[in-house]
């Protein structure tokens, strides 16, 4: 029997051997000190000496024999997945790969001696998913199914598959209500009412401009309330993001719609919830040059937000989700603000967009009446002894 010390000088030994390029005698020494109490086993320097020797079973056997142990280990999960691209086995190849790059991001900066392998194993990764892409797209037009077939949910599906996409589920803040798709942005098309509110787009310009003459500036979107703990939103009281109440809290905000007939009649054209104490909501919203609003959750899930484009700008755009929108004049977006969100103007223009919101076309007419006497019942519990 080896003592620890006698075992422990062998080891590195071999390790010298092995730098050399001497695989017989390295795998030797190892072989040797193995199994000898006290000494970390090199079953990982064995597998390498194999590898150097051809000795495909033997490396095999040894990698296994360290991952029974270390299942994480980064070095042992790398020559896995070189053995198996080796043999032209993608998916396992791409799984040990996988597996090795998570766990050494999570172990902090790597060994020098393991960057090139991990370059590589990344390198490999990238190549492997253009391979499944490219046999993805074969197969499926061998079942008659083009590359410009449009499928929105299938396409997005298969872009979550291939990892161009993200999944983004509805978080409200305050109310989820279960069942409802989730959907980032809707088409104009499932709304054929949006057509009367971007046709009326040029004056109710008009009357917005007539508005940031006199006024110079809107009121900050996000407002500390004195009843309430502030938000913990950046633009808290930052009029770069601001807002011009036509409808606010189930009524009309007076003076301000008086100034906005076009565009009040215009908002009759939308399905308006009528929730009193919350609904209607309607307003300009305007996004000056510079500013992002950071992603967030919306309030709730039953409702969809509306944005007519008034005052476009370039280099401005509005994410939900995995996609990302611009606007555009005359053409509306209507979105789900439940799912994570955020916007930005990095433009040299103020952006000012007439927002407001809708019933989710999925609820029925008995779940929006119940909703809106829930919703009344939640507005009142403050005031109520």
């Amino acid at each position: 029997m080896l003592t620890a010390s006698k075992a422990d000088r062998m080891i590195r030994e071999g390790v010298a051997a092995l730098q050399r390029g001497d695989a017989p005698t390295a795998l030797r020494l190892f072989h040797a000190a193995k199994d000898t109490p006290g000494v970390p086993q090199p079953h990982i320097l064995i597998a390498r000496a194999c590898h150097m020797l051809g000795d495909e079973a033997g490396e095999e056997s040894a990698l296994d024999l360290v991952l029974a142990e270390r299942p994480r280990d980064v070095r042992a999960l790398l020559m896995k997945g070189e053995r198996r691209a080796g043999q032209g086995d993608d998916r396992a190849a791409t799984a040990f790969y996988k597996i090795a790059l998570a766990s050494a991001r999570a172990s902090g900066p790597p060994p020098a001696g393991l960057v090139a392998d991990l370059r590589r194993a990344e390198s490999y990764l990238a190549g492997a998913m253009e391979r499944y892409q490219a046999h993805l797209a074969e197969q499926l037009a061998g079942a008659g199914f083009s590359p410009t077939w449009q499928a929105p949910r299938v396409r997005q599906a298969l872009d979550i598959l291939l990892g161009k996409r993200g999944v983004y589920l509805q978080q409200p803040n305050s109310f989820y209500f279960p069942g409802l798709p989730n959907i980032e942005f809707y088409e104009r098309s499932d709304f054929p009412w949006l057509a009367t509110l971007e046709a009326a787009a040029p004056a109710i310009r008009a009357e917005l401009e007539a508005v940031i003459h006199a006024d110079g500036a809107f009121p900050p979107y996000v407002e500390a309330h004195p009843d309430r703990p502030p938000p913990p939103n950046p633009l808290l009281n930052d009029p770069s993001w601001g807002a011009f109440y036509l409808w606010r809290g189930g009524a009309p905000v007076a003076d301000n719609a008086a100034r906005c007939p076009v565009t009040m009649a215009a908002l009759e054209a939308a399905p308006l919830p009528r929730i009193d104490g919350r609904s209607p909501m309607a307003l300009f919203s305007l996004l000056k040059p510079g500013t992002h609003i950071r992603p967030h959750h919306g309030l709730l899930n039953t409702r969809l937000i509306c944005h007519i484009p008034i005052i476009t700008a370039p280099d401005c755009a509005l994410r939900v989700g995995a996609e990302t929108r611009e606007w555009r004049d005359g053409e509306a977006l209507v979105f789900d603000d439940s799912i994570e969100h955020e916007a930005w103007n990095r433009g040299d223009r103020t952006r000012v967009v007439l927002l407001f919101e809708i019933w989710r076309p999925e609820l029925s007419g008995e779940e929006r009446s119940a909703l809106t006497a829930l919703f009344e019942a939640i507005s009142v519990y403050d005031t109520t002894e």
